[in-house]
């Protein structure tokens, strides 16, 4: 990714996307959150959030989806940087550049990859010297991927996501992600989830990770992964949005080993056999014109790190 020049005195910090392997999705809490258990796998899509002292708070948005960041205070890097510094009592605004490649509302976190990135260039630029329990405990409360997307790598996460536990896994995995036209909120899909189990009258049990898509994982294997990959909120996006499903199934045509809407969509993941294999798939899947982009990657991937410093880390 080709990143525009920064501010002076910037921090500059590199963080990924991710996909849900998999997704269980228990009843719905009193709070109104849902229990969930899900394995996070961090995919080498990136964003990279630069923080700059400045005279009043701003966002300047580049990269490939620039055109839809919002550069207000509803943005979540301006909350996590304010959190910041209204925890350590820093008297001091930013400015918070985003260079965007991970895709916007598409389910892969993009939102919580900049605020994960903005704590972490934060506490550089402050020089709070903040442990990654402390960051953690932050980024939970600015939403229950954060704190995964700080870590990285495979995780297991627990009560709304935001609980986590390492995953024992092997190898490197290729993805194709295939971004649709269509447009999905995160309520719409739990709330039609929900109505999907009342109609049905299903019983909703506790949600665990399943042992297979654990074993897929130490094994290394991407057909036994692509066979584990399930997402209980895949039937309300294709109830949402039928053409999710079509293009869910003509990728499996195509020779993916596995589809699965990643999280609440609405971007359908695919994995693939090899790096050569994810390019076949690409191309058949753009003349298929069942979606408006497709993007390549590779998991799992470290999280958010520093990558550029005045402090000279």
């Amino acid at each position: 990714m080709t990143v525009a020049p920064t501010l002076p005195g910037a921090v500059t910090v590199r963080v990924p996307a991710k996909v849900n392997l998999e997704l269980r999705v228990g009843p719905r809490r009193p709070d109104g959150f849902h229990a969930l258990a899900t394995v996070y796998q961090a995919v080498s899509l990136h964003d990279e959030v630069s923080v700059a002292r400045w005279d009043d708070w701003q966002v300047v948005a580049a990269g490939a989806y620039a055109d839809r960041i919002p550069t207000d205070g509803d943005n979540l890097a301006v909350r996590a940087a304010r959190l910041v510094a209204d925890r350590w009592s820093v008297d001091e605004r930013l400015s918070i550049r985003i260079d965007k490649d991970i895709p916007v509302a598409g389910g892969m976190a993009g939102g919580s990859a900049d605020a994960a990135a903005t704590l972490v260039a934060c506490d550089q630029l402050w020089g709070l010297g903040l442990d990654r329990d402390e960051l953690a405990e932050l980024a939970a409360t600015l939403g229950s991927d954060v704190p995964f997307i700080l870590a990285g790598g495979n995780a297991m996460g627990s009560g709304r996501g935001e609980q986590l536990a390492p995953v024992l896994a092997r190898g490197t995995f290729h993805w194709v992600f295939a971004i649709s036209d269509t447009g999905l909120s995160t309520p719409e899909v739990y709330a039609e989830c929900d109505r999907l189990r009342e109609r049905e009258g299903v019983d909703v049990p506790e949600p665990h990770v399943s042992s297979e898509l654990m074993a897929a994982l130490r094994s290394g294997d991407p057909a036994l992964l692509g066979a584990a990959l399930h997402n209980d909120l895949e039937p309300a996006a294709f109830s949402l949005r039928p053409q999710l499903r079509e293009l869910r199934d003509a990728g499996v045509e195509f020779g993916a080993l596995g589809g699965i809407v990643s999280g609440s969509g609405p971007t359908v993941a695919f994995l693939t056999e090899s790096h050569e294999a994810s390019l076949d798939l690409s191309v058949s899947l753009a003349a298929s014109d069942l979606c408006r982009d497709l993007r390549r990657a590779k998991g799992p991937v470290h999280g958010a790190h520093v990558v550029q410093s005045p402090r000279g880390d």
